[in-house]
């Protein structure tokens, strides 16, 4: 930053992971995340998105670093990775409501 003013370089980074976080069945799946480490499976009885295309979400947010994954056996489950992302779902949760505990 130069005079108070943002760099062009951060606001496209910000920018990336807004995108990423526009899309509702992407913020519903970090919503999800951001409470608890989930499976594919149990997002998928959540929300009206089929197995393959929460497996794409996933993927996208996996590679640019949103979330992350372990492997239990035969299940895979995901999580919130990304520190800044975590702060920017609390402020929507708390702002619109988004959080069902």
């Amino acid at each position: 930053m130069s005079n108070g003013l943002p760099d062009l370089e951060n606001c496209t980074k910000v920018a990336t992971v807004l995108k990423s976080m526009a899309h509702p069945h992407r913020l519903f799946i970090l919503c999800r995340l951001h409470q608890k480490e989930c499976t594919v499976s149990e997002l998928e009885g959540l929300t009206d998105a089929s197995q393959p295309q929460i497996s794409q979400h996933l993927q996208r947010m996996r590679h640019e670093g949103l979330v992350d994954s372990r492997r239990d056996g035969n299940y895979v489950y995901y999580r919130v990775n990304d520190e800044h992302v975590k702060v920017l779902l609390t402020a929507l949760e708390k702002l619109y409501g988004l959080s069902n505990e």
